[in-house]
C-alpha cells in the first residue's frame, strides 16, 4: 500500500515561517556554485597563452556551457517535480564539481569543451533560476517579487565572493587552482542542500507563506522530459511565450555572453590589469544585488511589462558608451557605468518570472526554464560571436555597439506584450 505522501493536517504555524529557511538555503545553495560563473571571463586569456587556442575556440567552449545551462534549466524544474529539488540540486552540485576538476588536466581543446561546457553546463543548467522559481512558486504566495529578486541576486553574491579571489589565483599562480577552488566550492554547499532543503511546505505540515490554506503535496509527477516538452509545445502557440524568449535571449546575450565573458578580456586589450578588471565585474555584482531585490519590490507593485521596457532601454544606452570608456585604470565615468549597469544586471528576471507566472500559471516554473533556455542560447550565441569579432577585427568595439542596438529592439518588445485580463489571470492560477 502506498504511503501517503502529506500529513493529514497541518502542524502548528511557526513564528519565522519555514519558507523563509528554506530560501535562505536556496540562497546559499546558488551563491556555492556561482564560482562557475566568474571563471570563463578569467580563463580567455590564460589558456590562449598556455596553449595558443584562439579566442573563438575557447568562446565556443564557453558557449556551449551557456547554451546547455539554458537548454537543461526546463528539464531541471520537470526532474525536481518528479524526484525533489534536493536530490536534484545535489546531484548538480556534484556534477559542477566534477567538470571544474577536471579541466586541470585538459590538454586539448575539445577537453575544454567536454569538461567545463558539458559537464558544467549540465550541472549549472540543473540548478538554474528554474531552481529559484520552483523554490519560489511552492513555498511562497505572499513576497514572491520580493523572493524572486533575492534568489536572482544569490548569483550576483556569488560573483563578488569569487572573483576578486579567482582573479587573483590566476594572475598570481596560474588558472589551475581557480578550478580547483571552484570545485571545492560546489562540493561544499552539497551537504546543505541535504540536510537543510525540503521540498513542498507539506513535507512539514505547513502552509506556503502568505497561504492560510494547506497544500497537500502533490504525487510525483513521472515523464519530466515530456512534461517539459509538452508545457514548451502548449506555451509556444502563444504570442506571450515568443516575446518573453526574445526578450530574454537578448538579455543573456548582453549580460552573460557579453559582459561577464568578454569584460575582462575588452578591459585588458586597453591595458587595464586583470585583477583590476575582474574587480570591477564584482562590483558589478554589488550593484546587481541591490538592483535585483529592489526589481523584485517594483514588481510586486508595477506593471511587470513596462518594467522590462525600462531596464532594457536604459541597458542598451549604458553599451552604447562603453568603448569610449575602457581606458588603462578606473576612472569617474567608467565607476558611473560599473553601477548603472550593475543595477540593471538581471533586475529583467523578477518581471519575467510574473509573466510567465500570470501567463502559465502552475507550469509557469518549466516555462521559464523554456524562457531561461532562450537567454542562454543568446548568451552563447554572443559568447562565440564576441570572440570571433575579437579575432576578426582587433577590438569588440562592434560587439558592444551591437548589443546596445539588440536592448532597444528588447525594449520594444516588451511594449509589445499585452495585458492580460483578470479573469484568465484568476484562472491560471
Amino acid at each position: 500500500m502506498q504511503q501517503p505522501v502529506a500529513p493529514l493536517r497541518p502542524a502548528p504555524r511557526p513564528r519565522v515561517h519555514r519558507a523563509w529557511f528554506v530560501a535562505a538555503v536556496a540562497f546559499v545553495t546558488i551563491i556555492g556554485a556561482a564560482g562557475f560563473a566568474s571563471l570563463p571571463g578569467l580563463l580567455i586569456e590564460p589558456l590562449h597563452k598556455d596553449f595558443g587556442w584562439s579566442r573563438g575556440t575557447i568562446g565556443f567552449a564557453v558557449s556551449v556551457n551557456l547554451a546547455l545551462y539554458g537548454l537543461t534549466a526546463p528539464f531541471a524544474a520537470a526532474l525536481m517535480d518528479r524526484f525533489g529539488i534536493r536530490r536534484v540540486v545535489a546531484c548538480a552540485l556534484t556534477v559542477i564539481a566534477v567538470g571544474a576538476a577536471l579541466t586541470v588536466t585538459m590538454t586539448a581543446a575539445w577537453q575544454l569543451v567536454l569538461y567545463w561546457g558539458v559537464l558544467v553546463g549540465l550541472g549549472s543548467g540543473s540548478m538554474a533560476l528554474a531552481f529559484a522559481a520552483t523554490v519560489t512558486n511552492r513555498w511562497f504566495v505572499a513576497r514572491r517579487g520580493l523572493v524572486t529578486g533575492i534568489l536572482t541576486a544569490a548569483g550576483a553574491s556569488g560573483q563578488l565572493v569569487f572573483l576578486p579571489l579567482l582573479a587573483w589565483m590566476v594572475e598570481s599562480y596560474d588558472w589551475r587552482p581557480a578550478s580547483i577552488t571552484v570545485a571545492l566550492a560546489a562540493l561544499v554547499v552539497v551537504p546543505f542542500v541535504w540536510l537543510l532543503l525540503r521540498d513542498h511546505p507539506a513535507d512539514v505540515g505547513l502552509a506556503p507563506y502568505g497561504s492560510t490554506e494547506f497544500v497537500p503535496k502533490p504525487e510525483p509527477k513521472p515523464g519530466a522530459a515530456r512534461r517539459a516538452v509538452k508545457v514548451l509545445f502548449s506555451a509556444a502557440r502563444t504570442g506571450p511565450f515568443w516575446l518573453l524568449a526574445g526578450t530574454f535571449a537578448i538579455c543573456g546575450a548582453s549580460t552573460n555572453g557579453l559582459v561577464k565573458t568578454h569584460f575582462v578580456p575588452a578591459a585588458h586589450d586597453h591595458h587595464m590589469p586583470i585583477p583590476m578588471a575582474a574587480g570591477l565585474l564584482a562590483v558589478i555584482g554589488v550593484f546587481d544585488v541591490i538592483g535585483t531585490i529592489a526589481s523584485g519590490w517594483f514588481t510586486d507593485r508595477f506593471e511587470a511589462r513596462r518594467l522590462l521596457a525600462v531596464y532594457y532601454a536604459l541597458r542598451g544606452v549604458s553599451l552604447l558608451f562603453l568603448p569610449v570608456l575602457l581606458a588603462p585604470s578606473v576612472h569617474p565615468p567608467m565607476v558611473l557605468f560599473i553601477v548603472f549597469y550593475g543595477l540593471d544586471w538581471v533586475a529583467t528576471v523578477p518581471p519575467t518570472i510574473a509573466l510567465c507566472r500570470e501567463y502559465f500559471g502552475e507550469d509557469s516554473a518549466i516555462v521559464f526554464g523554456w524562457v531561461l533556455a532562450s537567454h542562454q542560447v543568446g548568451a552563447a550565441l554572443v559568447a562565440f560571436l564576441g570572440g570571433v569579432a575579437r579575432d576578426v577585427f582587433g577590438s569588440y568595439d562592434v560587439v558592444w555597439y551591437a548589443s546596445g542596438a539588440l536592448c532597444a529592439m528588447a525594449a520594444l518588445m516588451a511594449l509589445i506584450i499585452r495585458k492580460r485580463p483578470a479573469a484568465e489571470v484568476r484562472l491560471a492560477g
